[in-house]
């Protein structure tokens, strides 16, 4: 018997997964369920969407009742923020995806903000807000695919507004921030309840306590008034889709809107009552890829989602599995599959509708990512790595050629970055090795850049037994989100995704009216047709990378749902920020501080920094198609507040 469980050891220790009844314990058990699986950020939140399913409305009633769950109790986001989808329809058995992201407003151009001293749009502030896109998506989502009222998915929501008991996490973000929150005073009278009592200093909280009932009476008014005017044009003899169409034409053209903007304006934003009309969610066909046998789909190139294809395609030329889960060589080689992709994100990447278009198929084609797989150098990290030319794979010329030879010039080291807020990061640096000497010590600098990093972000999963697939991304308006005049919805802070040199990247220099390139990323996969996959995570640049490894766990080395969900990943910091002062930190590593000594010093020795934290693994949430059984495995990572329901 101890022989036995030494062995189980050893390969625990190897990470080299078990199968059948000996697969690894996890810290959060699988979710099993037939009829339906709502899955996101904060139990409360996954509660609505359970609430949503037993109304008896379907996959994209609980997603939307989610969403908008998520973005009232402030799960890393805001109703002023950012909605991005993935949704297959079972009637017509295709995935679709859906464009609710905001735009840059009237007068954001480069030359405003460098009149203004800024290199970039700024992280926080009515300056860093696109138009809200979260309210319109949700509702276009609702129309076309969702069966329920909107009165019926607010619900939930609405009673979160009048108050619900506030959380740990949150509550501490709120703390933290509080400087930044002060600056706006609608932002204040909400957030900071408690700034002008005197209590005792050790006790003394300015924002919401954990577990204090948080109201929040103008957001749950403006809610309100969008279920008043749906009811009425009901009753008016209305359909269901003009009903909806009601409320999103007051959110975007009427008294919301007015006012929306007028408290934008008062506090130094650019967005007009013309921005919010003009501005429209949209949907759209993904782009995918096969990988092994499964067609993985994301969102195409306004979104960072095309990086996981790209990397899928550059990876399906090597064994990974003969590697060995997380083993240098395996670490090693998908790291340098990240970079090349992430490179490429860095100049190619950009809104669609402005030209010139940039070169997709080419980025996608097998033959380029075999192309870029031939430059990873097995022996060395190179910091080096840049964006390739995919236009001569898909029969084109580079419009940009100049630029992309002088690409390497306009990075951005840390030591040239000036974070704009206070440092947040949970990361733990710890040495790697006595025998080695310290990894990198955590400056201030350092930890602020990791938590821009990481920013925002929430993911939200359903599933019905009609077969109704949802995922989604939604994020933008994070605390500290200025909150636009007595509409009590926070504003995005989504401009900084942007550049505003075309050295940098010619597709993503910010103009009125434009897409900026953003790190939300939902996934669908499908195998043998039909639905197989279902997941996505939150945490900024790292969200690819984290759901790369989700799938290759699962794919590649036959982890169930949960466990690769919990399962240690690591993450590159060589890409360039898409946030702050877009730094890139090349060789950076994050490991799992589990990671045996062998491995750290191996990848030492082959020009790694190493960083480490207890949890890598997302936080990713998740739902597996058992098509043997015909049903749903949930599953939620053990890193974060995320939780799943299922029936």
């Amino acid at each position: 018997m101890n022989t036995r469980r030494n062995i189980v050891a050893v390969l625990v220790a190897l990470a080299i997964p078990l199968s059948g009844a000996e697969q690894t314990r996890t810290q959060k058990p699988a979710i099993h369920a037939r009829r339906w699986v709502a899955v996101t950020g904060k139990p409360i939140a996954a509660t609505a969407g359970a609430i949503v399913f037993q109304k008896g409305g379907n996959a994209v009633d609980a997603a939307v009742a989610m969403i908008a769950a998520t973005c009232t109790i402030w799960d890393t986001l805001s109703w002023g923020g950012e909605t991005q989808a993935l949704i297959y329809d079972p009637k017509g058995r295709e995935v679709v995806g859906v464009n609710g992201l905001g735009v840059a407003p009237t007068g954001a151009t480069p030359e405003f903000f460098s009149k203004k001293g800024m290199k970039y749009p700024p992280s926080f502030g009515p300056l860093a807000a696109v138009t809200p896109g979260t309210p319109g998506a949700i509702m276009m989502m609702l129309s076309k695919y969702g069966r329920l009222s909107l009165k019926e998915v607010l619900d939930p929501a609405i009673q979160l507004a009048d108050g619900h008991p506030m959380d740990i996490e949150t509550a501490d973000v709120i703390e933290r921030a509080k400087k930044e929150i002060q600056k706006s005073p609608y932002s204040r009278a909400v957030m900071l309840p408690h700034l002008d009592e005197k209590r005792p200093s050790d006790k003394h909280r300015d924002g919401p306590e954990p577990g204090e009932i948080f109201r929040q009476a103008d957001l749950a008014a403006t809610l309100r008034k969008l279920v008043e005017v749906e009811q009425n044009a009901l009753r008016a003899g209305k359909t269901r889709q003009e009903a909806i169409q009601a409320a999103y034409d007051r959110f975007y053209k009427g008294d919301i809107a007015k006012e929306f903007t007028r408290g934008v304006q008062e506090q130094g934003g650019l967005i007009t009552l013309e921005d919010l009309a003009k501005w429209h969610p949209q949907f759209e066909k993904p782009v995918r890829t096969n990988y092994r046998g499964i067609d993985v789909y994301k969102l195409t190139v306004w979104t960072q989602g095309p990086v996981m294809l790209q990397a899928l395609n550059i990876l399906e030329n090597f064994d990974l599995k003969s590697m060995g889960l997380n083993s240098p060589r395996y670490i090693h080689t998908v790291y340098q599959a990240m970079s090349l992709a992430y490179a490429d994100r860095d100049f190619y990447y950009g809104d669609p509708e402005f030209p010139p278009a940039e070169p997709v198929a080419g980025l996608l084609s097998k033959e380029y990512a075999r192309a870029r797989a031939k430059l990873i150098n097995p022996e060395r990290n190179d910091p080096a790595i840049g964006p390739g030319d995919p236009y001569a794979f898909q029969g084109g010329k580079n419009p940009y050629g100049e630029l992309l030879r002088n690409w390497a010039a306009t990075a951005t080291k840390p030591s040239e970055s000036s974070p704009s807020s206070e440092p947040s990061s949970s990361l733990k640096m710890i040495p790697s090795d006595p025998d080695l000497g310290p990894s990198l010590v955590a400056s201030a600098k350092e930890s602020q850049l990791d938590a821009e990093f990481y920013l925002g972000t929430t993911s939200v999963e359903a599933a019905d037994a009609e077969g109704w697939v949802v995922s989604v991304t939604p994020s933008g308006g994070w605390v500290p989100a200025v909150i636009a005049g007595h509409t009590g919805i926070g504003l995005s802070q989504r401009m900084q995704s942007f550049v505003t040199d075309p050295a940098e990247n010619p597709f993503n220099v910010v103009a009125p009216g434009k897409h900026p390139r953003v790190t939300l990323t939902p996934t669908l996969a499908l195998k043998n047709g039909k639905p197989f996959l279902c997941f996505s995570v939150q945490g900024g640049d790292s969200q690819d990378q984290n759901l790369l490894q989700f799938f290759l766990d699962m794919v590649e080395f036959d982890l169930n749902v949960q466990e690769a969900a919990e399962g240690p990943n690591f993450n590159s910091f060589q890409m360039r920020s898409s946030f702050g002062q877009h730094p890139t930190r090349p060789g950076r590593v994050l490991l799992s501080e589990s990671t045996p000594a062998r491995v750290r010093r191996d990848l030492k020795k082959i020009g790694y920094t190493l960083t480490f934290g207890e949890r890598t693994s997302g936080p990713i949430n998740a739902i597996f198609f058992d098509q043997a059984h015909g049903t749903f495995w949930g599953g939620s990572s053990n890193n974060g507040d995320d939780y799943g329901i299922g029936w």
